[in-house]
């Protein structure tokens, strides 16, 4: 006997791939329902081997479904969630709606695993910022040896974290630029994307930070350790899929780059490519499609008594978005639904 899944937000990039791993990863489905908004209802979508055909996320009846994958941003969640909560499925929301609730359990399986048990304070489970997560499953075996005093981390973020906008306008701003007369205008992006970098992810708040960067650095201290300090510069750049960060890493104990090369090559979820020679380092293209954080560049940082610098590569769409929504559901359904 297995689960009745519901994917809602199922044609956006992120609710596509939630049904691709479903599938992959052959978790137990015994229903699945894909929803959209109205105006997609009808597309057929692919599920495995099957093909199933979008319901209306409106009037969709969530009683009697175990589980729903939410990919629909904060406004229609904050309408949705509690309607399938109410009605008894666990809610797994991959937006920023509930992630700084307090009562609502922030998981990435390989960091805080133990956490998810907390679902049953409102039915809600929430997935972290793609930046963050690939982030702490980097960070916590490194954490549970040495303890992080300072994390400094900066970003270079796909334009898939900007959804369908984003990679159309890359798209078309880098043809426009070749044929004369088709340039394209910035509209997704503050600024053009094609051939270029913005430090500006989200919106700017107060103390000069943007949104994006105040999230890992709540996220990091919600998931991992509160007393963890995290400073961070989020920058979109023109690559299609794949966020990268480079990571300066300040321990309280001293750590030697090659226990910490050692460490991470056990660690769940994580791949090491760590070789000091011409492309021996992974980069964001060769890890789409890929479940696994690959880290490279792992070295000492002489400028500090317990330093670690380390380059950290993952699929934004996989591990920081519809991977670690599936591995949650995976995770709910061994400790506490036991169902397939």
């Amino acid at each position: 006997m297995g689960y009745k899944v519901v994917v809602a937000g199922a044609t956006g990039n992120v609710g596509r791939e939630m049904l691709n791993i479903l599938a992959e990863r052959e978790f137990p489905v015994d229903e699945i329902a894909a929803l959209a908004s109205r105006k997609s209802l009808g597309t057929e979508i692919s599920f495995g081997d099957k093909t199933v055909k979008t319901k209306d996320l409106e009037t969709f009846d969530f009683t009697g479904w175990d589980i729903a994958l939410f990919a629909v941003g904060s406004d229609a969640t904050k309408i949705y969630a509690p309607k399938a909560a109410a009605a008894g499925c666990v809610v797994i929301d991959n937006s920023s709606l509930y992630r700084y609730d307090a009562a609502v359990p922030l998981i990435v399986p390989e960091v805080n695993a133990d956490a998810i048990a907390g679902y049953t304070n409102k039915m809600i489970i929430a997935n972290p910022n793609c930046s963050t997560a690939q982030m702490v499953v980097a960070l916590k075996p490194l954490h549970d040896r040495a303890r992080i005093k300072r994390v400094v981390v900066s970003t270079y973020q796909s334009v898939s974290g900007a959804g369908k906008e984003g990679i159309d306008e890359l798209w078309d701003q880098t043809k426009g630029l070749y044929v004369p007369g088709q340039e394209v205008a910035p509209k997704k992006f503050t600024k053009q994307i094609a051939f270029n970098v913005i430090p500006h992810i989200d919106v700017f708040l107060d103390d000069g930070s943007t949104k994006e960067e105040w999230k890992m650095v709540a996220e990091t201290k919600k998931i991992l350790d509160k007393n963890i300090k995290v400073t961070a510069t989020c920058v979109r750049v023109p690559v299609f899929v794949g966020h990268s960060e480079s990571i300066n890493i300040e321990f309280e104990d001293f750590l030697d780059e090659h226990e910490a090369r050692d460490i991470l090559r056990e660690s769940p979820g994580v791949m090491v490519i760590d070789k000091r020679e011409n492309g021996g380092y992974i980069t964001p293209i060769e890890c789409v499609g890929d479940y696994a954080t690959y880290i490279s560049r792992i070295r000492q940082d002489s400028t500090i008594d317990n330093g670690i610098n380390l380059w950290c590569v993952s699929d934004n769409l996989r591990k920081g978005a519809a991977l670690n929504a599936v591995q949650i559901a995976e995770l709910l359904g061994s400790r506490h639904l036991k169902k397939g």
